[in-house]
C-alpha cells in the first residue's frame, strides 16, 4: 500500500487545511491537536510522505531521523515539559490504533499522562 496524499496531514502540509502551528523547519510541521488529552498535546509530522513509524526508519534519510526526534525534543522543551516529563505516542498500523496514514508522534504532557495502555 503506498503513501495516500489525500490524508488529513499531507492536506495540512499543502496548507489546504488550516492548523494551530507550534513549530516548523524544514522536516516538520508540528500543531495543536484539535482534540487534545492533556494540558499539552502537539502532533509532530515529518514534511515527507511516510505513512508510519516503520516507512520512516526504513525510508527517510539519516538527516529526516536527525531532524524529526530534534524538533520532537525542541518542542518537548519549549512547551516546558522535559523537566517533569512527558510521553511520545507514534501509533502504528490498524493494531496500534493508528488512524492518519501518515507518520506523525504525539507528545502529551503538562499532567502526569496515567497508565500506558487502558486494562
Amino acid at each position: 500500500m503506498g503513501y495516500d496524499d489525500q490524508n488529513i496531514f499531507a492536506k495540512i502540509l499543502r496548507g489546504e487545511i488550516p492548523c494551530d502551528k507550534v513549530y516548523e523547519d524544514d522536516y516538520v510541521l508540528a500543531f495543536n491537536d484539535i482534540a487534545p488529552q492533556a494540558p499539552v498535546h502537539v502532533l509532530v509530522i515529518p514534511k515527507g510522505n511516510y505513512i508510519s513509524i516503520d516507512d520512516f526508519g526504513r525510508e527517510a534519510s539519516a538527516e529526516e531521523i536527525k531532524g524529526f526526534y530534534e524538533a520532537v525534543s525542541k518542542i518537548a522543551n519549549d512547551k516546558g515539559l522535559a523537566s517533569d516529563g512527558f510521553r511520545t505516542i507514534a501509533n502504528t498500523g490498524a493494531h496500534g490504533g493508528q488512524e492518519v496514514p501518515h507518520f506523525h508522534i504525539h507528545i502529551l504532557g503538562g499532567a502526569v499522562i496515567g497508565p500506558m495502555v487502558a486494562s
